[in-house]
């Protein structure tokens, strides 16, 4: 199989789908375990997915948004830690590709690294002290300058695909001066290690662990970014993320809907598929779905067909799709959960680890109060008076 081999979008999906039966049948060892799907990454690494998002000009294929949505849906229908862990990979490199945040130089190099070898990167940007980046809390990791380049010494936590990474995109105070700055960082450079940490209820298989950085020595044109923590612009490719959780929910409601075609209890006749209250609670959940899913792709495709400008006016529009999509897919699950009743809550249930797996979906950016006191500001907005 390769993907990037396709001439059209349908191809993609029929083919990615035939690798998610063998997720979805690894997920449940991984979750028990809380160990790293790295079948699943080799799978796709395989495939040439990780280089489906650089542009075209540095040899990827360029997706538009929309369609890195499509395939990241399907893959959390099979297994939703192995969705949002590549999901991080592919939206950045989409996002520097197409900013051309970069020197031209670097950004090349690795994504000639990734379309050729599969390699994956992600941000380090969490850390115990500062909690979640979008706070624009100062990061406590340091880079000092050298002669040579830099020294740059700390801990970042959910360093999400961490027993895969071959990049990080890590997030550092310059020593002795008010600037933060993001640093490219390869695995392989002496003092980066990785502190198997990771160990939590939902989620369980992305390897969000921590990365350990001392004293680890860079070279000038590794300064990759100034940044400004907790002010970033529209980012459309962190849509990927409330993709994940529908997918998801979408297999949960599939699989209560099969269980209520099977299940026949002996007190009626036929299946528990032909009862009014078990008819109302399936067609909730797919209302709900069916309606996040109209939005979701809306505001993609607006972002596709829109220039620049007019995106960093979306910022508010993405948030309002997360906040939607993840809220309303913790419904979609326990509606499901109630069509199996008590054995929804069987350890071996998949509707379990769907529920666990989906509460994740409310710690990542943006967070559900910035998004509804940005929803709030704009209204508010739009009807000041002169």
């Amino acid at each position: 199989m390769d993907l990037s081999k396709c001439n059209h979008q349908e191809e993609r999906m029929e083919l990615l789908s035939t690798l998610v039966p063998a997720f979805k049948e690894r997920a449940a060892k991984h979750d028990e375990e809380g160990s790293f799907p790295h079948e699943n990454f080799r799978e796709l690494q395989n495939a040439n997915y990780p280089g489906l998002t650089v542009p075209k000009k540095y040899g990827g294929q360029g997706l538009s948004l929309t369609d890195f949505l499509e395939l990241q849906e399907i893959i959390a229908q099979g297994d939703g830690s192995t969705a949002l862990s590549i999901g991080w990979h592919m939206g950045i490199m989409m996002q520097l590709g197409e900013n051309q945040t970069w020197d031209e130089e670097t950004y090349t190099a690795v994504a000639r690294d990734v379309v050729n070898n599969g390699a994956l990167l992600n941000n380090a940007a969490s850390e115990p002290a500062t909690g979640s980046p979008t706070r624009g809390g100062r990061p406590e990791t340091t880079a000092t300058k050298t002669e040579d380049g830099w020294v740059i010494t700390g801990r970042k936590t959910f360093t999400t695909l961490a027993p895969v990474l071959d990049y990080f995109v890590v997030s550092a105070g310059i020593e002795n001066s008010d600037k933060v700055g993001n640093f490219l960082v390869h695995r392989s450079l002496r003092g980066v290690s990785i502190d198997y940490t990771w160990n939590t209820l939902g989620m369980r298989a992305t390897g969000s662990d921590d990365l350990v950085l001392d004293q680890v020595q860079l070279k000038d044109e590794d300064y990759v970014q100034d940044i400004t923590p907790g002010q970033k612009g529209a980012a459309g490719w962190l849509l990927h993320i409330p993709a994940c959780y529908l997918g998801i929910a979408e297999a949960a409601i599939n699989h209560s809907a099969e269980f209520a075609n099977h299940y026949s209890p002996n007190s009626i006749e036929g299946t528990i598929a032909d009862l009014p209250n078990i008819k109302q609670k399936i067609g909730e959940a797919e209302l709900l779905r069916q309606r996040n899913r109209h939005f979701l792709y809306a505001v993609a495709k607006k972002w596709d067909r829109s220039d620049s400008e007019t995106r960093q006016h979306m910022k508010t529009e993405l948030g309002a799709v997360k906040y939607s999509v993840v809220n309303d897919a913790l419904t979609m699950v326990d509606l499901s959960m109630r069509v199996e009743g008590a054995k929804s809550l069987q350890a071996d249930n998949p509707l379990s680890r769907y529920y666990r797996d989906i509460r994740a979906g409310l710690h990542n950016p943006p967070m559900d109060d910035m998004t509804i006191m940005q929803l709030a500001g704009e209204v508010f907005a739009r009807n000041k008076s002169e």
